[in-house]
């Protein structure tokens, strides 16, 4: 960037578009560094609404809540990307410093643009997207190559946590599912032989040094993440370093400032491929929250203030648990219960985090529990024992 801005000293007030789970911990990050918090939510009774010293309830394409945020907040950025991008274009034309830029924000946005941009990405770091084929047209349909099924047909907008999302055999259940999706653009994705799942998550700063987090082994359930876990059990250390190389060119190509999250396929040919792209903190990097020197949301703070970057290392061993609304309804029906987190805690390793959500429901991402061990092996039994406390499956 040719212009050089000074860092935003802590008493400032900095935004943040949505007031969800991410909303709020980076809420709290920012608190614990001096910062003020002003969050931009349509929800009256949003998570981080109700911690940050200036909530504004609002659309987020909102002119005057906008105009508000703005003149209020030396720096903003965002805790989804299905945000508007000219919700941030808005802000940046008013004067805002906004991380990550719109630009950045659209490309995961749309499956479309996000498989073309990593394409184009594999010459560089000879990582790249499963094979796939765009579907816009009741044409392309026959046009579609054999060895691309079976596969897995995604919607190009709106999709995540498994939604969005339906595998086909063949070519007639892939038309069934273009019409169930209401035939918007789609990409069908090739089923690939996985492995394992894996992320990276790299932050960038405003002066373009780039840190990334040792890699997270991921395991999903019905489409939403259940575990992460670090150092990644299945990983080989070349691999890594191979993911880590590549998370760095990725950043720094689309001019990205903040934290962004890349998942990867580990196939079992040991060839490894690029999934998605997550432009803000993520599930998956919930771990840094007590595992790290700096958590992801502290270095979320830190880019958007145009601080130095904090370190990444890992201080122990963790694997952490997704905590999801089934959990309040295991033993009272339809009556929500509060899950018993006094034996969760009688695991001295185990780190639980709520996000403040009043009400349960069944799929909702509700908390998680970093657990910690001295070795990878006593972290994972430490999570297995926690799962098994609160009845989820191992």
């Amino acid at each position: 960037m040719a212009l050089h801005l000074e860092p935003v000293l802590p008493g400032s007030f900095l935004g943040i578009l949505g007031g969800g789970q991410l909303g709020r911990m980076f809420t709290q990050a920012a608190q614990a560094m001096g910062y003020k918090v002003c969050v931009l939510d349509p929800d009256a009774d949003s998570p981080a609404g109700s911690i940050a010293e200036k909530f504004i309830n609002a659309d987020y394409e909102d002119v005057k809540a906008l105009k508000e945020m703005a003149s209020l907040c030396a720096s903003v950025s965002t805790e989804f990307e299905n945000v508007p991008a000219q919700a941030l274009d808005q802000l940046e034309s008013l004067g805002a410093f906004v991380a990550p830029r719109s630009g950045c924000v659209s490309l995961a946005q749309n499956r479309i643009a996000e498989k073309k941009f990593l394409a184009t990405w594999k010459s560089e770091t000879n990582i790249g997207p499963a094979p796939h084929f765009v579907i816009e047209h009741d044409a392309d349909i026959a046009h579609v190559p054999e060895d691309l099924l079976p596969g897995i047909l995604k919607t190009a907008r709106m999709g995540y946590d498994g939604k969005g999302q339906i595998t086909v055999q063949n070519r007639e259940e892939l038309s069934a599912a273009w019409n169930q999706f209401a035939r918007v653009p789609c990409v069908l994705e090739k089923r690939m032989d996985l492995d394992f799942e894996v992320s990276a998550l790299a932050v960038r700063a405003y002066d373009d040094t780039v840190v990334v987090y040792p890699v997270s082994q991921n395991i999903h359930r019905d489409g939403i993440l259940h575990t992460s876990t670090v150092p990644a059990p299945s990983l080989q250390p070349e691999q890594e370093m191979k993911i880590i190389e590549a998370a760095k060119a990725l950043i720094r190509k689309i001019d990205y400032v903040g934290v962004l999250c890349i998942e990867f396929f580990v196939l079992k040919s040991g060839e490894i491929i690029a999934n998605e792209i997550a432009p803000r903190p993520h599930n998956s990097g919930h771990y840094t929250m007590d595992a790290c020197i700096s958590s992801q949301f502290e270095q979320q703070v830190r880019a958007m203030a145009r601080l130095p970057l904090g370190d990444t290392r890992l201080l122990a061993p963790v694997s952490m648990l997704n905590l999801l609304g089934d959990l309040w309804f295991e033993d009272s029906g339809n009556q929500a219960k509060e899950p018993a987190w006094n034996k969760v805690l009688a695991h001295s390793d185990a780190k639980l985090h709520l996000y403040g959500k009043a009400v349960p429901r069944i799929g909702r991402k509700m908390g998680h529990v970093n657990c910690l061990g001295e070795t990878l092996d006593a972290a994972r039994a430490t999570c297995a024992a926690v799962a098994s406390e609160l009845g989820i499956e191992p």
